[in-house]
């Protein structure tokens, strides 16, 4: 039979420590340091963070925005070619001047004013009947809001193959319906008005889906109240659309106006598409060449980097215009609100 002995921890003697650990004292300083440490790291971390979150966004920008814009223009200050784009020459302001006197840098700013009004209105208004449509609870509604999305997913070059074969003027479809109705045949690309009326319909076709979904996020974020307290007063759901939606749209719709009117001034795939034969011209008399096929024009075909340069800056100070008008705008809605 085996006897069990338990052994005793050595007696601690009263007010002191423990054998085997530090002193009180020098624990807590450890920790206090430890802590300060930690506390410095965190402070560096909060601090910083947000900037490398941040940083990829405008290392891009730098590099792919602000440098390129920057280097525009300094180069159309000069006379560059695309031969040689290395060798500058010093001209001033005689870009600008140039192109100003150019009577095809005019013709394209007025077939770019007039697309983009024949293209944004019927959008904008298309947008919002779709949507106020949508709005309703319909059967498949998920299914009807994604498919306002393909067109706006659909390539440039694919959707503008399809129309030029719709508008074509021997085979094209638009034409056929003409002629069932009695309509002599149009040739949609080498007349004026034709042609712009083809490339606005292509605009629309991609664009009004995409505002229509704007429009619809903006519709439901409206109070359900004032919809209840319109019918409870007798209005009916086109007086509520006049009376409560249109309202309430204001600044989405001011929005969709200065985005869609942006948009419309750096045109450029559908009508470079439209007319292959013709390249950057916009057709056989330029009759829908727009600013941005004017400057790929100057710029890559007449190799005249310079001058391309220019009307890069000459846009950019427009767009500069509109944004300014769409701020003054929407601070006078907001105070009459």
């Amino acid at each position: 039979m085996t006897t069990r002995h338990d052994t005793a921890a050595p007696p601690v003697k009263e007010g002191g420590a423990a054998p085997g650990r530090p002193p009180a004292d020098a624990v807590s300083e450890q920790e206090v340091k430890r802590r300060a440490k930690l506390s410095r790291r965190w402070q560096r971390d909060v601090r910083w963070s947000p900037y490398a979150f941040v940083s990829p966004f405008f290392l891009l920008f730098v590099a792919f925005g602000l440098f390129p814009l920057i280097y525009t223009g300094w180069a159309s200050l000069h006379q560059v070619e695309l031969t040689a784009p290395t060798d500058m020459n010093w001209v001033g302001l005689r870009n600008y001047t140039r192109i100003f006197d150019d009577e095809f840098f005019w013709n394209a700013a007025k077939n770019t004013l007039t697309i983009g009004i024949i293209s944004t209105v019927p959008q904008l208004l298309m947008a919002m009947g779709i949507a106020h449509i949508l709005n309703y609870k319909l059967r498949a509604s998920t299914f009807y809001r994604v498919a306002m999305l393909a067109p706006y997913a659909t390539s440039i070059a694919a959707a503008s193959l399809v129309f030029v074969l719709l508008f074509g003027r021997d085979y094209g479809m638009i034409n056929w319906a003409l002629d069932v109705v009695g309509i002599d045949p149009v040739d949609w690309q080498g007349d004026k008005w034709p042609s712009q009326i083809a490339v606005s319909t292509i605009i629309i076709w991609r664009w009004t889906g995409y505002n229509a979904l704007i429009y619809l996020a903006a519709m439901q974020a409206i109070p359900q109240d004032l919809y209840e307290s319109a019918a409870l007063d007798g209005a009916s759901r086109w007086q509520q659309f006049l009376h409560v939606t249109l309202p309430s749209l204001r600044p989405t719709i001011l929005f969709t106006a200065v985005v869609s009117t942006i948009g419309a001034s750096q045109v450029f795939g559908e009508p470079l598409l439209f007319d292959a034969n013709k390249g950057a011209s916009g057709g056989a008399e330029h009759q829908f060449q727009t600013l941005g096929l004017y400057l790929y024009e100057q710029g890559w075909v007449n190799q005249h980097l310079g001058r391309a340069s220019a009307i890069a800056w000459t846009m950019f100070l427009i767009l500069i215009v509109i944004g300014i008008v769409n701020y003054v705008i929407s601070r006078r809605l907001r105070a009459s609100s």
